[in-house]
C-alpha cells in the first residue's frame, strides 16, 4: 500500500538559485490504477475508498480509466511501462474480464516491458481460487494480501471481513493459482495488542511463505472512525518492543528491510514501489489517483485526479482535478522524502538525473546533517544512518530554510 505525501509549500535552503537542467534520461514510468470499492470502510483506512454497491459499474468504470489514460498519452510517448499496481480499495471485487480488457486496453496504447511487475491488491475475504487462476493468466504476476492480522480478535477491532482461517488459506491458494510472487500485508500497534501478539502474527506469516511483507504500525489517521473514536494502543514502550523484535524475526528468516515498512527475501523487492522511492514517474489513472511525471526540458508534474466515483464516471466533469508543476524550492524535499525512506539510500547521481539540479543545492543541508548524526558520511550515496532512519523527519528538517 501507498501513501503519499506532499510538500508543496516547503522551501529548501540553497535551491532557488540552481538552475535545473534538463533531464539526461527520464526515469522509469509505472502505472497506478485505483479500484475505490471496499466490501466494506475499515475504521482506520484514510484512503480514498467507498463501500460498494451490490452491482460495481464495471463496464464503465473501465471504460472511464482508459479515457483518463488516453488524456496522459502525450506525457508519455515513446515510453513503456515497468510496472502496474492495481490499488484501492479492494482490487480484486472485479472480475478478470473487466481486468483483462482494461490490461489489453493498456498495452494497445503503452507498450509493456519485457519483463513487466503486475501487482494486485486483494483481501482474503474476496479470495476466490477460479478468479485467482484466471488473474494470473492476464499477466498478473504478483499479489499484495491485505492480511494485517491473524488473530481473530484484532481482525473485529479493525473491522475486517475476514477471519485468520481465510488469511492462511489465501497465501495457499495464491500459490496453487500460480502466483510465486506475493506479498502479506501486516499491521503491528493494535488495539491491546502485545509483543507476544505481534510476534505470532509475523511468525504465522513467516511460515506462509511469501516472498515480500509490509509491516507497518497502525496509525491514527484524521477523518476516519479511529480518529474520532480512538481505540486504546499499546505503550510506546511496547511498540518499541514490538519494533526490535519483530525486525530481528524478520532478518532470521530472510527477509530484509530495503524500506521504512518492506522487508524482502532475496531479490523480491516491490519495483513499483521502489520506482517511487528513487523519484521514478507514474501515471495515475482512477478515481483520486496521483501521478508524477518527468519531462526532457526538466519540468516534473504532479498530477491528481477527480476523488468521488459518481465524479469520476460523470462525462459533464474532467478526469482531472488538478496538476502541480515542482520548483527548484520544492525539488530537494520531495526527492529526499522518498529516498530516504529506502534503508540503503540512493546513489548521489541519482538526485541530478532524476531533478535535473546539481549536489551543490543540498551541501548546507547535508552538511548539518552529517554532523547530526543522522546521514551517512558517503559521498557516493543519501542514506540516513540507523538514527536518521527513527527520526526521518528531524532529518528532513535539516534541509528546511
Amino acid at each position: 500500500m501507498t501513501r503519499d505525501s506532499s510538500a508543496s509549500s516547503l522551501i529548501v535552503g540553497g535551491a532557488a538559485s540552481s538552475p535545473r537542467a534538463p533531464l539526461p534520461t527520464l526515469p522509469p514510468l509505472s502505472l497506478y490504477i485505483h479500484i475505490p470499492w471496499c466490501v466494506r470502510k475499515c475504521p482506520y483506512c484514510d484512503f480514498n475508498s467507498h463501500t460498494a454497491s451490490p452491482v460495481l459499474p464495471e463496464q464503465e468504470y473501465v471504460d472511464a480509466l482508459l479515457a483518463d489514460l488516453d488524456q496522459d498519452l502525450h506525457a508519455v510517448y515513446g515510453r513503456e511501462i515497468s510496472s502496474i499496481f492495481f490499488g484501492g480499495g479492494t482490487p480484486s471485487l472485479f472480475s478478470a474480464e473487466a481486468l483483462g480488457r482494461l490490461l489489453e486496453g493498456v498495452e494497445q496504447r503503452i507498450p509493456f516491458a519485457h519483463d513487466i511487475e503486475i501487482t494486485l491488491e486483494a483481501n482474503p475475504g474476496t479470495f476466490e481460487q477460479e478468479k485467482f487462476v484466471a488473474y494470473r493468466k492476464l499477466g498478473i504476476n504478483r499479489l499484495s494480501i491485505g492480511i494485517q492480522s491473524f488473530q481473530e480478535e484484532k481482525l473485529k477491532a479493525l473491522g475486517r471481513i475476514h477471519n485468520g482461517d481465510e488469511a492462511v488459506r489465501a497465501a495457499g491458494m495464491a500459490r496453487q493459482a500460480g502466483f510465486d510472487n506475493f506479498n502479506l500485508d501486516l499491521m503491528h500497534g493494535l488495539p491491546d495488542q502485545s509483543l507476544d501478539d505481534a510476534l505470532s502474527d509475523l511468525r504465522q506469516a513467516i511460515e506462509l511463505n511469501p516472498t515480500h511483507i509490509s509491516w507497518y504500525q497502525l496509525t491514527l489517521e484524521p477523518n476516519t472512525v479511529f480518529w474520532n473514536q480512538p481505540p486504546v494502543l499499546p505503550e510506546d514502550d511496547t511498540l518499541w518492543d514490538i519494533q526490535e523484535a519483530g525486525q530481528a524475526l524478520l532478518a532470521e528468516h530472510g527477509y530484509a528491510q530495503y524500506e521504512v515498512s518492506a522487508y524482502a527475501q532475496t531479490g523480491r523487492p516491490a519495483r513499483h514501489n521502489l520506482n517511487y522511492w528513487s523519484f521514478g514517474d507514474f501515471i495515475g489513472i482512477g478515481a483520486g489517483a496521483h501521478g508524477k511525471l518527468s519531462h526532457p526540458d526538466g519540468r516534473i508534474v504532479r498530477t491528481w485526479k477527480t476523488r468521488l466515483p459518481k465524479d469520476y464516471l460523470n462525462p459533464a466533469k474532467s478526469f482531472q482535478a488538478g496538476e502541480k508543476a515542482l520548483t527548484n524550492d520544492e525539488m530537494p524535499f520531495e526527492f529526499l522524502m522518498n529516498a530516504l525512506r529506502l534503508t540503503a539510500g540512493v546513489e548521489s547521481r541519482l538526485y541530478p538525473q532524476r531533478t535535473g539540479l546539481s549536489l551543490e543545492s543540498l551541501a548546507e543541508g547535508r552538511a548539518a546533517a552529517e554532523q547530526s548524526g543522522l546521514l551517512q558520511v558517503e559521498p557516493s550515496r543519501l542514506a540516513a544512518t540507523e538514527r536518521g532512519q527513527l527520526f526521518l523527519n528531524d532529518l528532513l528538517q535539516q534541509f528546511l530554510n
